[in-house]
């Protein structure tokens, strides 16, 4: 009895078996690389869009040569747009409820910092009757914001 042996590995089939075998085999191998490509677009989209999605009352402030004022803690806003609109914070509320509500909030009670923020264009009389509240009420640290003047 006589066995031949071939080059291509012998057995049934010969090289077609193997060949059929390779690419059936499964890949136990993942690529990583496309996975990190795609989590650093995500990561600089993410960080480019972060600091638009900052939602605040729309104002156009008045520009003055006063120094920016350095804090530690944030001060409750009141801010008054050219409609006349009086809003805390973000909050729309009418002039009536603003005493009560800067109560609610108000963490340090009549020591607590209160930022007035009028639009260039809103009604003088408006402005100083929501200051005229506020300090009614009793708090004493009022302030107004405006811009700094750019140099042209």
């Amino acid at each position: 009895m006589g066995m031949s042996v071939s080059a291509g590995g012998g057995g049934r089939g010969g090289r077609g078996h193997r060949r059929r075998g390779r690419h059936h085999a499964l890949i136990s191998e993942i690529n990583v690389t496309p996975m990190v490509d795609v989590m650093l677009v995500l990561l600089i989209i993410f960080m480019v869009a972060a600091p638009l999605l900052t939602v605040g009352v729309p104002i156009d402030l008045p520009d003055t040569q006063a120094k920016a004022m350095n804090a530690d803690t944030q001060p409750i806003t009141v801010s008054i747009n050219s409609a006349g609109q009086i809003y805390l914070q973000e909050t729309e509320i009418p002039i009536e409820e603003l005493v009560a509500k800067l109560q609610a909030i108000s963490k340090t009670g009549y020591d607590e910092r209160i930022f007035i923020r009028g639009d260039k264009s809103t009604d003088y009389g408006t402005a100083m009757k929501v200051m005229a509240r506020v300090s009614a009420a009793g708090y004493k640290n009022i302030g107004l914001v405006s811009l700094q003047e750019q140099d042209q």
